[in-house]
This record gives C-alpha cells, structure tokens and sequence, in this order.
C-alpha cells in the first residue's frame, strides 16, 4: 500500500468509526432534520449528558458535526449531509440481508 493510499484509508477508518455506534447514528438522522441542542438530544436518546455530549465530539472531530452557540446554549448540526446516501446505502444491505434469509427460510420450509 503506498503511504498516500494509507493515509486516505486512515482518514476514512476515522470517519467510519465516529459512525460505529447507534447513538451516533440516531444523532446523524436527527441532526438532518434540524440543529439541536445537547440537552433535546440527551432527553431522545435517554443518556446522560456527558454521554451525548461525547458523542457529539467525535462526531464533529471527524467533521460530521458542527456547532453554534447561541447565547448559552450550543446547536450542533450535520455538517456533512451526504452521509445520509451512505446511511441509505447501510438501510440497502439491510434490507437484502433480510430478503436473503427470509428466502433462505421459504426455501428450508418447502423441502
């Protein structure tokens, strides 16, 4: 592997990672919808707030996320919307998982 592929597949690992937990995931799908603050996502994902707020870090350290104070409180955003064709993409294999067994299980029940 050449150095600048390596570092490319680094890059993207990190940004696949900030993806790797359900609470991050569900805080990408709300933060499409609209910015919101660390105390409304605290109370959808039922976490404590250091919990989510976490969350939200190494969301907007990998650059997924991006914040705005106003006043008192911070507002975090998607910065980074096309991560919801690759979400979409994830709801794809999913879904042909799930036809594969489902098929798979028809077809154990007809023999």
């Amino acid at each position: 592997m050449k150095e600048s592929e390596r570092i490319k597949s680094e890059a993207r690992a990190k940004i696949l990672k900030a993806l790797a937990h359900p609470s991050r995931i569900f805080i990408v799908d709300k933060l499409a919808e609209k910015p919101y603050c660390v105390c409304e996502l605290t109370e959808m994902i039922g976490s404590d707030t250091s919990t989510v707020s976490k969350h939200l870090s190494i969301l907007k350290n990998a650059g997924i996320a991006t914040d705005k104070k106003k006043g008192t409180t911070v507002y975090y955003s998607l910065e980074t919307p096309c991560l919801l064709r690759f979400i979409g993409c994830v709801e794809e294999v999913i879904e042909q998982n799930i036809n594969k067994q489902l098929k798979s299980i028809g077809q154990a029940e007809s023999r």
